[in-house]
């Protein structure tokens, strides 16, 4: 096995409305174009930005992607977008910026998010094949939303065996754990990971 490959770890997403159904191509090409649009407009430009806060929100209800898992998601990823956009607040008219830069990285954000709801990683790892992205790139990006999901199970694993053996109602003593917990996750992870490399080499990956 070499560079040109294609893994199928995880089956495509189920098509449940048109935009699962565009080639994956179509869709990464008009994520890109967006994004595009919004980090290269000049300020002011509410105009473009507000044109593509709507595109993307047509584009979720007629491709019924779950808004609210859209939401959830874009939520856990807020905090990194304050801490950068934070930085422009102390540059002259801060205020003005920091708005701008808040409105465009969450716009896309959402292009990012609504490309992942409705496109598999395993599509898009096809189009970069297709596209001769360097195969090391590609494998690299494999390996990593394989191991992603190796990471996932090992700690499901030690969140069942902590709470079946240190069952407590405080959450104090459940912060006081996360870092134990944190620490075996990884040395279980990566010997795993150790493993399925292994295992792959044993059967003629390189």
């Amino acid at each position: 096995m070499g560079g040109n490959h294609a893994h199928h770890f995880h089956a495509p997403a189920p098509a449940t409305g048109p935009l699962h159904r565009l080639p994956a191509a179509t869709k990464l090409a008009a994520a890109l174009v967006l994004i595009l649009v919004v980090v290269a407009m000049p300020p002011p430009a509410w105009g473009w930005l507000a044109g593509v806060a709507v595109i993307l929100l047509v584009a979720a209800l007629v491709g019924r992607v779950f808004g609210w898992q859209l939401l959830k998601r874009l939520l856990w990823l807020e905090p990194f977008v304050l801490g950068v956009a934070l930085l422009i607040l102390f540059q002259p008219n801060g205020g003005h910026k920091f708005v701008l830069a808040l409105i465009r990285t969450n716009l896309c954000l959402f292009t990012t998010l609504l490309l992942s709801q409705t496109t598999s990683f395993t599509e898009l790892l096809r189009v970069l094949q297709r596209l001769r992205v360097p195969w090391l790139l590609v494998t690299t990006l494999t390996l990593m939303h394989r191991y992603l999901f190796v990471l996932t199970d090992e700690s499901a694993r030690l969140r069942r065996a902590r709470a079946s053996r240190t069952f407590t109602p405080h959450r104090r003593f459940e912060w006081r754990s996360l870092a134990t917990v944190i620490g075996h996750l990884f040395v279980r992870a990566s010997g795993r990971a150790e493993r399925i490399y292994n295992a792959m080499c044993a059967r003629g990956w390189k």
